[in-house]
């Protein structure tokens, strides 16, 4: 096992994974940038290390600094957590040349699934079922509108080394196409250094469930059941839960099934995220692996009882996961609510500033993986989440119900929040009876 482990990321994720190593008997180093010279987590850790200014390209995503600090602060393991470097296969390399684990997959998983196009081409040789599509370094508009004239209309763009719903759009025909593929790859281009895009047949009211996987170094690979994670908008989360209420059980062990058949294929070791979508008539697609721990992973964690971080530092230092797939269990149901520093009324509209009022609630089954606190200055340079807020209920009503008094318990003041919607939310018919889909938020079905 490590002695000391550098978290390589900020926020809630940072606290995570600090909670982890302190389970495990683990020494941390944290790093900031000098926006988060106020980080929570700054207040529990063993060591610190600043990396930089403010800007995410100079502190959090400059590789020569976090490793640096890896250096200079003894660490023998870096967790990247999720986003910034996470994925990334040069960041895991550069631990490897430099004698640092990386706690995650090895470079080579990291450059097959952070490509969508080799990634599905793979998960196809596999056996896991895929969406038709087209992906190709220079697309240019004849190309593409002969493959979306093939597939048929609607289809979608998206970046094919991107992740986290950036650089995606919906195209509805073939003037929009036209229109929207250089918009795209200057997207992709900007955001993830390529113009490479990937273009695949887009199901209509479809849902996004995905499942949660862990692999070790000994060949074994299982799965932890499945998140629902529909509830979004401009592709980003705003809701999951476990289990989804749209799988029957024959389709839950069909694509758990395909989930550790496909991360076996490519020798996956570390937790990992298969993401399907859904159809109408329960047929599910690949559609992309995210080789990361998740941001919504606390909703697994509470269904099944598996701390899903830990088993990820474990199996990062060469140890055996520490339970075998019949041993998984399904315990009730679980929500989190991603509570962001938005105004729902303008369009989702980030809101930094101080924290004026922070009250969190609890009570049994009530979870809060949060880095604000009273007094905190929520930063317009980072990511705008504030807090994921998690119940667990012994089936979905219960949890409904459980989430809802946690939210009107919960008080934060000085900067909008997402917790009037998820209120409303908490209410709505269609959201009750289960039956809504990706694009349900963007058509006003939350109203």
């Amino acid at each position: 096992m490590f002695k000391r482990v550098l978290i390589a990321n900020r926020g809630e994720i940072a606290l995570r994974i600090l909670r982890a190593c302190r389970r495990l008997g683990l020494e941390t180093v944290g790093v900031y940038s000098k926006a988060d010279e106020d980080a929570l987590h700054l207040r529990f850790v063993d060591h610190k290390v600043c990396v930089g200014p403010p800007a995410s390209g100079e502190s959090y995503l400059n590789i020569r600094n976090i490793i640096g600090a890896a250096e200079i602060s003894g660490a023998d393991a870096v967790h990247p957590g999720y986003g910034f470097l996470a994925e990334n296969e040069e960041f895991a390399r550069a631990c490897a040349d430099n004698g640092i684990v990386f706690i995650g997959p090895s470079p080579e998983a990291l450059s097959l699934t952070g490509n969508k196009a080799n990634a599905r081409e793979a998960m196809r040789r596999a056996g896991v079922p895929v969406l038709p599509g087209y992906s190709a370094p220079d697309l240019d508009d004849s190309v593409a509108l002969r493959v979306a004239d093939e597939m048929g209309f609607p289809v979608l763009l998206k970046a094919s080394l991107g992740g986290g719903g950036k650089g995606m759009r919906v195209v509805m025909n073939r003037q929009e196409l036209v229109k929207t593929l250089p918009l795209v790859k200057a997207e992709a281009r900007s955001a993830f250094g390529s113009e490479e895009v990937y273009l695949e047949k887009f199901l209509r009211d479809a849902r996004h469930v995905e499942i949660q996987v862990l692999g070790d170094a000994h060949g074994r690979v299982v799965h932890l059941f499945e998140r629902d994670c529909s509830i979004q908008r401009r592709n980003q989360k705003l809701l999951e839960e476990a289990p989804s209420p749209a799988l029957s059980p024959e389709t839950r062990e069909a694509m758990g099934e395909a989930a550790v058949r496909g991360a076996s294929s490519i020798g996956y070791c570390g937790a990992g995220t298969m993401e399907f979508l859904l159809d109408g008539e329960g047929r599910f697609y690949f559609m992309e692996f995210n080789a990361r721990i998740q941001v919504e992973h606390p909703v697994t964690e509470m269904v099944t009882g598996i701390d899903i971080v830990s088993e990820g530092i474990r199996v990062a230092a060469g140890e055996p996961l520490s339970f075998s797939q019949e041993e998984v269990r399904l315990n009730g149901h679980a929500i989190e609510c991603r509570i962001n520093a938005e105004d729902a009324s303008r369009d989702f509209l980030p809101t930094p500033g101080l924290i004026e009022k922070w009250n969190p609630p609890g009570g049994p089954r009530v979870r809060v993986d949060s880095h604000c606190y009273q007094g905190y200055r929520v930063s317009p340079n980072y990511d705008s989440l504030l807090a994921k807020l998690i119940v667990h209920g012994r089936d979905r009503d219960e949890a409904v119900r459980a989430m809802a008094q946690a939210l009107r318990e919960f008080e934060i003041e000085g900067v909008h929040s997402l917790i009037p919607w998820h209120l409303r939310l908490m209410r709505n018919r269609r959201f009750l009876s289960g039956s809504y889909h990706t694009r349900s938020v963007e058509q006003g079905e939350f109203q």
